[in-house]
């Protein structure tokens, strides 16, 4: 009798997990939703969950928390790319909540809206019955979200309680809530930044093109390179010049870093990430350079 040996490939192996998740989430919750930023983590949950259901559309909505600090090129993308899959996008507008006097906009030269994302969050979940929320975190971006579990509970305020947590036997999740409770999900836990980019090339995925390394006029803050936007609170002491850099991550505008790169393609970003021993939030994102408890304590509130 011949014997066949059938191995899986790393990224065989991430991606069937990510899609089990997706489709156990699917089938346990009423309303469940996509948090999608156009950046490159959702970008992928996307194509998972694409892949999840087809040939049949994806059966849920995706949402954008919108801070109204966005680069445009990830809007366009991001309104273009839901398009082509028929998917119906929901926009949950940071500005409406500090309008509507739900939030108070920081002041000051290091102000963001970043933080602020979580009351208009929480509104949206709300406002829209979602019971569960796709959420793109992995496990290599800070401790804080390592703490994570896959199916994460969220109580009738939206907050995480790390101590308290559902035990996870292998593939086995706890979905039971009650009715104003939801639960983050996050199909990415066991992949890297790494996998994400070998996963783009072997899927042949689009990504908005600040991603790549571009001319862009910058200045520096507190030893990171932030794109000078209107919103971005330049001061006199902040000169601004013209570099060549890329984004690792996206979010929000004003605080999220550039690096200074040449890598223009995709095989020269691979290779560059694989280099790196800096992780991408530590370096390119400035509110998220805190210590691991002022993280923990962000995410107590509801934070992504």
């Amino acid at each position: 009798m011949q014997r066949c040996d059938y191995l899986l490939s790393q990224l065989d192996v991430l991606e069937s997990e990510s899609i089990h998740i997706i489709r156990e989430v699917a089938a346990e919750f009423e309303r469940p939703v996509l948090l999608f930023s156009g950046g490159k983590d959702s970008i992928v949950m996307l194509r998972l969950a694409q892949k999840a259901f087809a040939p049949a559309p994806i059966p849920f909505p995706v949402m954008h928390v919108d801070t109204g600090h966005n680069f445009p090129e990830v809007i366009e993308y991001r309104d273009r790319r839901v398009a082509e899959l028929g998917v119906r996008l929901v926009v949950a507008s940071v500005q409406d909540s500090i309008d509507s006097g739900r939030v108070v906009e920081e002041k000051g030269r290091r102000a963001s809206r970043n933080r602020l994302q979580t009351t208009t969050l929480l509104d949206a979940i709300e406002e829209h019955g979602f019971d569960a929320a796709f959420g793109g975190a992995r496990r290599d971006e800070e401790k804080a979200r390592a703490k994570e579990r896959v199916v994460s509970f969220r109580d009738e305020f939206g907050q995480w309680d790390p101590k308290n947590q559902r035990p996870e036997l292998w593939n086995l999740y706890n979905t039971r809530i009650t009715r104003g409770e939801h639960v983050r999900v996050f199909p990415l836990s066991n992949w890297t930044e790494l996998d994400i980019w070998d996963y783009v090339r072997r899927e042949e995925l689009e990504l908005p093109p600040i991603y790549f390394a571009h001319t862009r006029r910058v200045f520096e803050r507190d030893g990171m390179l932030l794109a000078d936007l209107p919103y971005a609170n330049r001061g006199d002491d902040e000169p601004a010049f013209e570099a060549t850099v890329r984004y690792r991550t996206v979010g929000d505008a004003s605080c999220t870093g550039a690096v200074k790169s040449s890598a223009a393609t995709l095989e020269q970003v691979i290779e560059e990430i694989a280099a790196t021993r800096i992780t991408e939030r530590g370096q390119t994102r400035a509110d998220d350079r805190a210590s691991e408890a002022a993280m923990e304590d962000r995410k107590k509130e509801g934070y992504f």
